[in-house]
């Protein structure tokens, strides 16, 4: 079964760039992994510092090798000091309905 998820964060009062910037290369290389189907990077209309990111990944393995990816560690420390959270939070998402 698919893993799909929404991570949110607000970036600080001036940080907005430096976010984007990261979250921007971030997704290059998230998008590239095997079991990656989308790393869709947003911000609220009525709000350009919230980010939101629809993460779809093809299984629970495939989301736990994301986890492991060597340039998570290094993205998150480096966003941290820039969002008003602790860290992203993580909205997990099952489907109200399939496919075929």
């Amino acid at each position: 079964m698919k893993k799909t998820l929404l991570a949110e964060f607000t970036a600080r009062e001036g940080a907005e760039a430096e976010v984007a910037r990261l979250i921007g290369d971030y997704a290059l290389k998230v998008r590239e992994e095997e079991g990656n189907i989308a790393f869709d990077v947003y911000t609220r209309a009525a709000n350009r510092r919230a980010f939101w990111i629809f993460e779809v990944y093809r299984d629970e393995d495939a989301f736990q090798a994301h986890l492991k990816a060597p340039y998570g560690a290094p993205f998150n420390a480096a966003l941290v000091p820039l969002i008003e959270e602790d860290a992203s939070v993580l909205t997990f998402l099952d489907p109200l309905t399939t496919n075929p």
